[in-house]
């Protein structure tokens, strides 16, 4: 079922922005986690990461060495510049899913001076505030809208006054990867309704690569994605009441080569067991509470996942190493 965004924004606003609060209620992280931990293999939704400290952590792990899709996707960005602007029609809102710190939206609103309004999409409440309130006044003549909701799922954007204006989505950093193959085509079928007939989607996508590099950068030497993954038990504990000894789990992710994929735990030091909200949660030594999954497509593969969910291929670009690729794809008008 699709949410409406109400005419007029008055939850909350800002001389230059408005804010619209669609976020999951506790019930709805309190049944994802009582689900997720009662199953026969524990797992935990990603999207949860993102709490305001989770926000801080992921924009640390962006600035480690080790850490390349970042930096090798805004450097891809600059470079393809005069070509996405070229691809862009005069006059179109930008609609970001998952909007994080902002850095790669600058880049493209930079580069491409088509743009009349944004919409930023994300699950992070108070921290996607900050960064719409700080993007509303280094661009004032644009158009800027936050919503605060899960973009995995239907969001209507019909009802807001800038719904005549073709859309561009925007979705960097190879978040697609955190979807299995179905779910990310399923994502981009509701991104595809979302952006509308004539729309268009920037996607950023990482490419398979050494086993090594994947290794080295979803295991940093400083310990920020260790902190970042135990972040979840750290929300658990404060929001949903959970006893989780945080010093008895450690952070563990590796390259599954058959699945192409990085796959993240959290792993129990020791048989224990923890308590959240009247239900309790046995692990064994060595037991894992599967976190993310972050998938590795070629250019060839990625293209078919998105004509699989109606959008036609309509370009790509990756750097001169091959650790990462750009997508524009359109709305198919069938």
């Amino acid at each position: 079922m699709n949410i409406p965004l109400p005419m007029n924004t008055s939850a909350e606003s800002w001389p230059t922005a408005r804010y619209v609060d669609l976020r999951p209620s506790s019930e709805s992280f309190l049944g994802a986690v009582i689900s997720g931990l009662g199953a026969g293999r524990k797992s935990l939704p990603s999207k949860f990461f993102y709490d305001e400290r989770g926000s801080r952590l992921f924009d640390r792990i962006c600035e480690l060495p080790e850490y390349y899709p970042t930096r090798t996707e805004m450097a891809l960005m600059t470079d393809i510049a005069p070509e996405l602007r070229a691809l862009v029609p005069e006059g179109a809102e930008l609609v970001e899913f998952g909007s994080g710190s902002s850095r790669k939206v600058r880049i493209l609103l930079d580069a491409v001076a088509a743009f009349a309004a944004y919409v930023s999409i994300d699950i992070s409440g108070d921290y996607l505030k900050q960064m719409a309130s700080a993007l509303a006044c280094d661009y004032p003549a644009l158009d800027v809208l936050a919503v605060s909701a899960d973009y995995t799922q239907p969001i209507d954007l019909a009802h807001w006054e800038g719904c005549s204006r073709p859309r561009v989505g925007f979705f960097p950093g190879s978040t697609i990867g955190n979807l299995t193959p179905e779910d990310a085509v399923a994502f981009l079928e509701n991104a595809r309704r979302i952006l509308g007939p004539g729309g268009g989607f920037i996607v950023g996508a990482d490419l398979k690569k050494d086993a090594g590099i994947l290794h080295a950068a979803y295991n940093d030497a400083a310990g920020v994605t260790a902190a970042f993954n135990l972040n979840l038990l750290v929300r658990i504990n404060s929001e949903l009441g959970g006893d989780f000894d945080l010093a008895a789990f450690h952070h563990r992710a590796h390259y599954n080569q058959e699945k192409g994929r990085i796959e993240m735990y959290l792993v129990s030091d020791r048989d224990q067991t923890a308590r959240i909200d009247g239900h309790s949660f046995d692990f064994t030594e060595g037991e894992t509470i599967h976190t993310e999954n972050s998938h590795k497509y070629t250019v060839e593969e990625f293209q078919r996942i998105a004509e699989r969910a109606g959008f036609i291929a309509q370009r790509a670009w990756t750097d001169e190493n091959q650790l990462f690729s750009i997508h524009y794809l359109e709305v198919s008008s069938d």
